[in-house]
């Protein structure tokens, strides 16, 4: 018996303040794509790159000592969302001219649909979507 994905699906998992958390992270959503049958999608690149670039921007600006963050994906059968919640104070921007660093959200801004930055206390949920066709 074929099973149908019920919609909407929701992975969250918890990642703590540590260098392994971005491969992690981007396995993580690896794993999330090919259970919703999107592993060979057009665009699957793409979001694995942006969960790893959210991840690294929560650890590197967003993630005190001692403490973690949250990545959620979700999935309705439309759109696909990523969210990386983090306790640090600030608003992300895109970098219009980066040095050294700097190009994780101009990443996030070319490759993905719609991005944005949320509210949450402490902290903020910096986000992304992609339409799935």
């Amino acid at each position: 018996m074929n099973a149908k994905i019920q919609f909407p699906v929701v992975r969250e998992r918890f990642y703590r303040r540590d260098r392994r958390s971005v491969p992690a992270a981007r396995g993580f959503a690896r794993t999330a794509l090919a259970d919703w049958g999107l592993a060979q999608a057009e665009r699957s690149g793409d979001v694995s790159l942006c969960v790893s670039e959210l991840a690294t921007n929560a650890l590197v600006h967003g993630v005190p000592p001692g403490r973690g963050f949250p990545l959620r994906l979700g999935f309705d059968g439309g759109v696909l969302r990523a969210e990386v919640h983090d306790s640090g104070a600030g608003e992300p921007r895109v970098d219009e001219e980066p040095d050294d660093g700097g190009r994780g959200l101009m990443l996030v801004s070319a490759l993905s649909d719609k991005w944005g930055v949320g509210e949450r206390n402490p902290g903020k949920v910096v986000w992304c979507e992609w339409v799935v066709a």
